[in-house]
């Protein structure tokens, strides 16, 4: 990373208890040093890797909280591993840490069940806060690439799909839980829909868990294309 950080907790560590963190990149520097900069701030590292095959393996035995996930990976790629993980435990959160840029790179990272992607250039204490926010539920982006993925969502949502004559009826979401989707859908972090409702962060997480579990959905990525295909964001 860029430059060392004075050690800190987590935020919301008295909330979610001990953050537990996973490193897969294939370079075994950069890697020693993203897992040294995240233990300084706190975090406890669970597990490092330096391939795909062995960062799923590795995982299922470590059960960390956040993946923190290089995509050009040996043996099975970045976006199989975070498919395959995602795919057994929808709780994970994964944050894809890349050297790439690239548009196609993003989105499917995204629709293989990344929570979040920053771009390597990001310094230690951008990564640190990524890292903080990816374990509290938020979706996180290096600028610029937040807007790609809701636009690439606004772009599916205006493609009609037709019902099936048996679709069953959709889960009905309490008046408090619909409202915070629709701030969700605005693109507001946990912290701030708290303070526009005047409800305790716990109180969102909560609420946003019940919809998802609701919707049969399995992160907060899912949970606003769902809003924005239903028109939740600009209500």
């Amino acid at each position: 990373m860029t430059q060392p950080i004075e050690a800190n907790r987590p935020n919301g560590q008295n909330e979610l208890g001990e953050i537990k963190v996973m490193v897969v990149d294939d370079h075994p520097m950069w890697r020693d040093a993203v897992a040294r900069d995240l233990a300084a701030a706190g975090f406890a590292v669970v597990a490092t890797a330096g391939d795909g095959n062995e960062a799923v393996r590795r995982a299922r035995a470590a059960a960390p909280h956040v993946l923190v996930l290089d995509l050009n990976l040996p043996g099975l790629p970045g976006v199989q591993v975070c498919k395959e993980l995602v795919g057994a435990n929808p709780a994970l959160r994964v944050l894809v840490l890349s050297a790439s840029g690239e548009h196609a790179d993003v989105l499917e990272a995204v629709k293989s069940g990344a929570t979040g992607y920053l771009m390597k250039s990001a310094g230690a204490q951008e990564l640190i806060d990524a890292v903080r926010r990816t374990a509290a539920g938020d979706p996180v982006f290096t600028p610029g690439l937040a807007g790609l993925v809701l636009g690439e969502y606004r772009r599916l949502a205006t493609d009609p799909v037709p019902a099936a004559p048996d679709e069953p009826t959709a889960p009905r979401l309490t008046d408090r839980e619909t409202e915070v989707l629709r701030l969700v859908a605005k693109g507001l972090s946990y912290k701030q829909i708290a303070e526009r409702l005047v409800i305790s962060h716990r109180t969102v997480q909560n609420h946003v868990q019940n919809t998802l579990g609701k919707l049969q959905l399995h992160n907060r990525v899912e949970l606003v294309r769902y809003a924005i295909e239903r028109g939740l964001d600009d209500a």
